[in-house]
């Protein structure tokens, strides 16, 4: 009787999370959910424990355990125990979502940085484009009239050094030197450094 009993208690013995794990790989569904019953509440509490948001922390639990049981085979019992292959996953899968939430925060940040409008003195910049108008046209006045013309048709103009050549009916050398003298007498006139 003692062996009939040992062999009752071996077939009524829950079988352990290993086994389970094993049995679902071969695509047994009732020991998924043996599993899912034992380690369900333990994965939600990591993962709750690392998202502090619930709603979040049961999606991230759902996909771990979607994952459980496609991955199943690639678990080796040889390598560790099953309560640590799946809660290893599930803080990965947490981690994973933590870090996916701030990359998110951290775009919508950068965007709306991006289109914020910067506010400006309209006024201020109007009067200083002046000045600086009145004392560019100041200089101006001071160069010869040659380097006036060279300078106003390649800069105010927008020809290139050959086109205000051909305008002004003189070689391309001397257009080069009046405009290289009268950039010259221009920053010393405006107080640019060089």
């Amino acid at each position: 009787m003692t062996a009939d009993f040992a062999a009752d208690t071996e077939s009524t013995a829950p079988p352990s999370k290993e086994e389970l794990l094993t049995r679902v790989a071969t695509g047994d569904q009732a020991a998924f959910g043996e599993l899912y019953d034992q380690m369900a509440p333990r994965v939600l509490g990591l993962v709750k424990r690392l998202l502090i948001d619930h709603a979040q922390s049961e999606e991230v639990t759902q996909e771990i355990f979607l994952e459980i049981w496609q991955s199943a085979t690639r678990y080796e019992p040889a390598r560790g125990g099953a309560s640590t292959w799946i809660m290893t996953m599930a803080h990965r899968r947490a981690v994973d979502r933590i870090r996916s939430s701030q990359a998110g925060r951290d775009r919508d940040t950068k965007i709306g940085i991006r289109d914020l409008a910067v506010a400006y003195d309209d006024v201020s910049e109007t009067v200083e484009t002046r000045i600086e108008h009145e004392r560019v046209e100041r200089a101006m006045s001071r160069l010869t009239e040659l380097q006036r013309q060279a300078i106003g048709l390649a800069y105010y103009g927008g020809f290139s050094q050959s086109e205000v050549a051909a305008q002004l009916h003189i070689p391309l050398g001397t257009v080069k030197t009046r405009l290289r003298d009268g950039l010259i007498r221009l920053r010393d006139e405006l107080g640019v450094a060089s």
